[in-house]
């Protein structure tokens, strides 16, 4: 094991200064603007596909479970704020949810 395996983060060489705040030691997946956009725009999809599910499990269990139904409905409450985030990011100012 090398002897600098013992340093913390911010000690060992090419570490930085917030490494020892948690940070991670190196970036190990750049990408440029374009990639991170279509990633968040995936992302922004995946929430919306599981609201909808949330959504409709709410509404399946409500006669049944009434308990169930309150977590699926919390669940889908999650995905909206998920969904307002990205889409200021990716449209400030433009409310499309």
């Amino acid at each position: 094991m090398p002897v600098t395996a013992n340093l913390r983060p911010s000690l060992r060489p090419n570490g930085h200064p917030g490494a020892a705040r948690g940070y991670a030691d190196r970036m190990t997946d750049v990408v440029d603007s374009d990639e991170l956009l279509r990633r968040m725009h995936r992302a922004r999809a995946r929430a919306l596909e599981e609201r909808r599910v949330w959504r409709a499990r709410s509404e399946e269990l409500r006669p049944t479970d009434q308990e169930g139904s309150r977590d699926a409905a919390v669940r889908a409450v999650a995905y909206e704020a998920v969904l307002r985030v990205l889409d200021e990011v990716l449209t400030p100012g433009h409310d499309s949810v």
